[in-house]
């Protein structure tokens, strides 16, 4: 069974890679120097594990990890998590087994059973921090809407008392802050990360602008001092014709999502649907990551809904309605009109 973690640790290994060479690849390409040398290093970096970890399943011994003298077939990585899980409903308390599926899942944009899988690590260990803040972080990006709260937010609260200098955790808990009106407490939290963060980084240059923008919504700073990230402003209404579909305790979602690809929103915003017709900004700080967020897409769609269980999930009944395509730096409000049952 341990061969299938072979495979699965050279995915992760080429992934973890990846993310730590591209910054380097966009610096050096800043810098003039020659796009190839940085293209060959991280091709190396992508293939040399996940062939090495080929080549050790082709030719190597992998029975030999399990003490058992008999060549193994070669398998793919859909083999090699359906093996996984093979293993995990066999032994649930694996929680090393239970993290590598749940990173594995991640790699592969399948936030859901990434979810899932930090699940199982907490079933079999409640106090494990990095499945706290993995369940929270992949629950947020499988709601539709993008917000941390529920359970979610229950753990990263309990990641912080485990360890309050928690990076990722400090950062989501902010998040969630922010997406739920909590500026000044938002403001607090990413203060609390800032001196965490290697001086004048991206990141750290991003986490002081959203510290900005909380500060302002808090009214703790001149609304001048506010970043010069994205921001939509949104002007959502009812159509007439469904106002007698409207029930009490509905919630409304505004949300900008991208044109292609996975469509986890960049910004998104929850409000009483008793509010409407409201006005609804989407900003850079409803990111869940500095790096996803509107800023760092020219266009979006903008769309809204109107949920009757309280649940950011498209249901049957919900009220809906889009603004189509805009651009991200589009200044003039965006009238949106929610005017179908989906």
């Amino acid at each position: 069974m341990k061969y299938v973690f072979v495979l699965l640790a050279a995915v992760m290994v080429a992934v973890a890679l990846a993310l730590l060479l591209l910054p380097l690849l966009r610096r050096g390409r800043e810098a003039g120097h020659p796009r190839s040398v940085f293209g060959v290093a991280l091709g190396i970096a992508l293939l040399v594990p996940i062939a090495t970890g080929g080549l050790y399943l082709l030719v190597g011994t992998p029975a030999a990890l399990n003490g058992v003298p008999k060549a193994q077939p070669q398998i793919d990585v859909q083999q090699a998590i359906a093996q996984l899980r093979a293993h995990l409903k066999a032994q649930p308390d694996d929680t090393q087994g239970w993290s590598v599926l749940a990173q594995a899942m991640t790699a592969l944009k399948q936030p859901a059973d990434a979810r899932d899988a930090w699940n199982g690590a907490l079933t079999a260990d409640p106090n494990n921090l990095a499945a706290m803040i993995g369940y929270a972080e992949t629950d947020s990006m499988a709601r539709a809407d993008h917000l941390i709260e529920g359970r979610a937010l229950d753990l990263l609260n309990h990641a912080l008392e485990l360890q309050p200098k928690d990076q990722r955790a400090l950062w989501l808990l902010g998040v969630s802050q922010f997406q739920h009106a909590q500026y000044a407490q938002a403001a607090g939290t990413w203060h609390t990360l800032e001196p965490l963060l290697e001086p004048g980084s991206s990141v750290a240059q991003s986490v002081a602008a959203q510290i900005a923008n909380a500060e302002a919504r808090a009214g703790k700073a001149p609304a001048a001092t506010a970043p010069t990230g994205a921001t939509l402003t949104v002007e959502v209404s009812l159509a007439p014709a469904l106002k007698t579909k409207l029930k009490p305790g509905d919630q409304l979602y505004v949300f900008a999502r991208p044109t292609s690809g996975p469509k986890m929103p960049l910004a998104a915003l929850k409000l009483a649907a008793d509010q409407l017709p409201v006005t609804a900004r989407l900003t850079d700080a409803m990111a869940m990551s500095p790096e996803l967020k509107l800023s760092s897409v020219p266009r979006v769609i903008v769309e809204a809904r109107i949920s009757h269980d309280g649940q950011p999930g498209a249901q049957a009944g919900d009220l809906e309605g889009s603004a189509g395509v805009v651009d991200t730096d589009r200044k003039a409000p965006i009238p949106l009109v929610i005017d179908k049952v989906r």
